[in-house]
């Protein structure tokens, strides 16, 4: 790839950074909100350096670019084959650049989350959560009803009215359908799936995002290992939503 080339792409690659991230949230897709400023500065340097070399290549007399096109030609024709061609292969790397403009990724889904009833990660102990209205709804992210769950000795869910937010999971089980979200620790490639079982609701499509109220529905048996499937809710309502513009936990 020429110098050339490699200024354009380092101008696109710059641009779409700042774009995704200044001026919209589709970032939010692929990392935390607190990645931001990095990425700003990011966007903001590989910009820089893309501008600065097109500038450069602009710059430059066209005799000297002449003069190498003609040290070029001679080196072809005395080898055979045309050695100029080859790192044309390099604008390919300008193809991710394109894909997020035209086809930007969404956020994880059902796809993502599909493994039934998988080991998820611990999450906080019972004991750092607020006590729980028992006569109000009370909304709550999918990681503390599972940590609340998990938390038999305590049992702070019994009885109490909550809201979860999430994505529909289809269950290969007829009696149930799974309220989704994902969590990651700094980007998508991290993401685990946190699953809530929802009972006693018809299941929306896969990926339709859902806000279920509902109550715990404690385990039938305290031998199972916490972790090892997801809790369980009945679900009095189930409301379709559009999607958070944060859609991770």
């Amino acid at each position: 790839m020429s110098r050339m080339s490699q200024s354009l792409v380092l101008t696109l690659l710059g641009g779409v950074v700042l774009w995704i991230t200044a001026l919209t949230r589709s970032y939010l897709n692929y990392v935390k909100p607190g990645f931001r400023p990095f990425l700003l500065a990011a966007g903001v340097v590989v910009l820089a350096l893309g501008i600065i070399g097109l500038v450069q290549e602009w710059r430059r007399p066209y005799a000297n670019a002449h003069d190498e096109h003609v040290h070029e030609q001679r080196g072809k024709h005395a080898e055979g084959h045309d050695h100029t061609q080859a790192p044309k292969v390099g604008w390919l790397l300008s193809l991710p650049v394109f894909a997020i403009i035209l086809i930007a990724p969404p956020a994880l889904g059902a796809f993502a989350a599909r493994g039934e009833d998988a080991p998820i990660r611990p999450p906080a102990t019972a004991g750092s959560y607020v006590p729980l209205s028992g006569e109000k709804i009370t909304p709550m992210a999918v990681g503390e009803f599972i940590g609340r769950a998990w938390d038999f000795r305590k049992r702070t869910l019994t009885g109490k009215k909550v809201r979860l937010t999430g994505f529909v999971v289809r269950s290969k089980k007829k009696d149930r359908w799974y309220v989704t979200r994902m969590q990651m620790s700094c980007c998508a490639a991290d993401a685990i799936a946190l699953k809530v079982a929802v009972l006693g609701a018809a299941p929306p499509p896969d990926d339709t995002w859902v806000e279920v109220t509902g109550t715990w529905v404690p385990p039938r048996s305290r031998k199972i290992p916490n972790g090892t499937v997801p809790p369980e809710m009945t679900a009095g309502r189930v409301t379709q939503i559009p999607q958070p513009s944060e859609p991770y936990e």
